[in-house]
């Protein structure tokens, strides 16, 4: 799983179903050297299904899907909202196991910044070049990196279909200056580069319900899937509370998330109404429109 990097091997960890879980002293210290945590299991198999027929539904979020250009010949499919709605994806961005834990890693209240599924399909999955979330989220207005994603897994993630890559520590760097690749924003590669020759690089292989809890500064990207296996991830982002952005953007300011508690996802009955949840299309992205800027990054 881990290569280049021995800083890793300390965030890797096992969710408890027994009710029992609680985020410990050494998640907390893992999540703070390294800027991310896996926590296994996070989603149960049954959970894992029922929320991967919500998904492929053509009825549900599937409706509202966009694709970005990735530099390299090819899109990235994604579909992403800003509200959680009533559906199953919106109940298990509001559990105490993945809302809550990230509260925990970040160190104080958290709201729904926004969610999305990420898919590569078999030998047409596009990429994602380096960066970092905040690379983006800066330029929304968001003034302190007191953010993070939750990245769970719906299909198994190998490097064989592009699973995610991450440089650990990386984090502690601050925000790096990002620009235009395709339709994405990209982080300076001389800059990478340097990064990762000094901290080494971590391929995030997961199995289905496994969880990557990662911090909005760590340098990230995935490849392109030329296997023919599907790497489909569910992702939920979100803000701290005290960190209301200053601007007006296609993501949401700060409202009270309403927690539940992690039982709600099995007893959720909506598995495709998506009313209320404020679907993002390409035309909307603020960030992107701000890094196009002479005096963006300055």
């Amino acid at each position: 799983m881990y290569t280049q990097s021995t800083m890793a091997t300390n965030s890797d960890f096992q969710f408890s179903h027994d009710g029992q879980f609680q985020v410990s002293q050494e998640m907390k210290e893992a999540f703070k050297d390294n800027g991310f945590i896996f926590l296994r299991n996070l989603l149960s198999q049954e959970e894992v299904q029922k929320l991967k027929g919500a998904l492929e539904s053509e009825d549900g979020v599937m409706k509202h899907v966009y694709g970005r250009d990735d530099g390299a010949g090819r899109k990235t499919k994604s579909v992403l909202w800003n509200q959680p709605g009533s559906d199953i994806t919106g109940v298990a961005s509001r559990t105490e196991k993945i809302a809550g834990t990230m509260e925990q890693l970040l160190g104080g209240e958290v709201y729904h910044y926004h969610s999305k599924v990420i898919m590569k399909d078999p030998h047409t999955g596009g990429a994602h070049v380096w960066h970092q979330d905040y690379g983006y989220w800066y330029l929304n207005g968001c003034l302190f990196p007191d953010m993070g994603t939750v990245w769970m897994a719906v299909d198994k993630a190998t490097q064989d279909n592009g699973c995610l890559k991450v440089v650990p520590g990386s984090h502690k760097l601050g925000r790096i200056e990002h620009g235009h690749v395709g339709d994405q924003a990209g982080a300076d590669l001389e800059r990478v580069e340097l990064a990762t020759k000094q901290l080494g690089l971590v391929h995030c292989e997961m199995e289905p319900g496994d969880a990557l809890f990662f911090h909005c500064n760590v340098l990230h990207r995935s490849d392109q899937n030329n296997s023919p296996n599907r790497r489909w991830g569910f992702l939920c982002c979100y803000n701290r509370a005290s960190n209301n952005p200053v601007y007006e953007h296609h993501h949401p300011c700060y409202s009270k998330l309403d927690k539940v508690p992690d039982s709600a996802i099995m007893e959720c009955a909506n598995l495709t109404d998506t009313s209320g949840k404020d679907f993002f299309s390409l035309s909307q992205d603020f960030s992107i429109k701000q890094i196009d800027k002479p005096e963006a990054g300055k």
